[in-house]
């Protein structure tokens, strides 16, 4: 059974109205909706979520306002999706790419060197959107916006000029894909935890990684390596979704009001990322690490690589792999 009702009972009202006299109609019928969400409150996608919360609240006068529960406090980032399709929650954000193990299609976002910009992975989400949307109705559930996180670079305690200086580095992986780029580019995949980062590059237990500049500014790169090449291998996305049957639920004003928010939301989010990149790539630089551009060996390497994982990619998601490269590829 599904956890938010509306509360508009008649035998409700009455005992609002006699107990405070003047219980305004709007305040009676008013919806209160939970969004669970997995990062804390200083994170740009928590503070994006905030905004589209208060944006809601004020284009529907209160009769639906949001409460933000952030940093996996109310369900852990494993359990939203599934809290949000079985009513647990009505609303969640999580990382798209979670759901790969589900439909090869989720991983789209994620694959190296596929989408390797802004301009791009707004091209491939544009691409890549009405199949994941259909995937997702198919579960009850519906996509309101994305967002990105700041593009993957690589880092190294070394000059790293071509593709030849990554071979036979420990190189850290996190997941299927970055362990097969790990392959490709001939170095050796080790499984590392981001709070063991520091730990494992001092050790000598990693060399190379690939990740955001957030990821680096958060952990102190500097303190435990030097180099850092801006490749933009891919823009994973966050996705905030709704259970459809609460959504459906909703006044037509207030679904225009929801919609309406999260266009917002998702112009607003795309250019808190590029802000939140250029930051704390500044950051890096700030602190000592030598932040540069791939050099045109390296890249023309990584765009090989990323042509075969695309391929792959493709063979597993079948006819809505090929449809998505193919909308992309326009």
């Amino acid at each position: 059974m599904l956890q938010f009702r509306r509360f508009s009972a008649a035998g409700k009202a009455l005992a609002m109205s006699a107990a405070f006299g003047l219980a305004s109609l709007s305040a009676v019928n008013a919806a209160e909706w939970n969004m669970a969400t997995p990062y804390g409150d200083s994170n740009f996608h928590t503070q994006n979520i905030i905004k589209f919360a208060d944006e809601i609240k004020e284009k529907t006068g209160g009769s639906l306002t949001i409460q933000v529960h952030s940093a996996g406090s109310l369900l852990k980032h494993p359990e939203i999706k599934n809290g949000v399709r079985k009513g647990v929650v009505p609303m969640g954000e999580i990382l798209i790419s979670r759901l790969s193990n589900e439909d090869p299609v989720f991983a789209v976002d994620s694959v190296p060197f596929m989408a390797n910009s802004y301009d791009a992975s707004w091209k491939l989400y544009q691409a890549s959107k009405p199949v994941m949307e259909k995937k997702l109705a198919e579960q009850g559930l519906q996509l309101l916006y994305t967002v990105p996180w700041p593009p993957q670079g690589i880092y190294t305690k070394k000059d790293v000029n071509t593709i030849d200086d990554l071979k036979g580095l420990r190189f850290r992986a996190y997941n299927a894909s970055t362990e097969r780029l790990a392959q490709l580019a001939g170095g050796i995949p080790t499984q590392v935890e981001v709070p063991d980062l520091p730990t494992a590059f001092s050790t000598g237990r990693v060399e190379a990684m690939i990740t955001s500049p957030s990821t680096g500014a958060d952990t102190k790169a500097w303190d435990y390596l030097d180099h850092y090449y801006d490749t933009q291998a891919w823009l994973p996305k966050n996705m905030v979704i709704v259970n459809k049957e609460a959504f459906d639920g909703l006044s037509e004003d207030e679904k225009a009001a929801v919609l309406a928010a999260a266009a917002d939301a998702e112009t607003r989010g795309w250019e808190a990322s590029k802000a939140e990149t250029a930051d704390k790539t500044k950051v890096l630089e700030d602190n000592g690490i030598k932040v540069a551009a791939p050099s045109e060996a390296l890249q023309a390497s990584m765009k090989e690589i990323g042509a075969t994982m695309v391929k792959e990619w493709q063979e597993t998601a079948g006819e809505d792999g090929a449809a998505i490269v193919e909308a992309f590829n326009k």
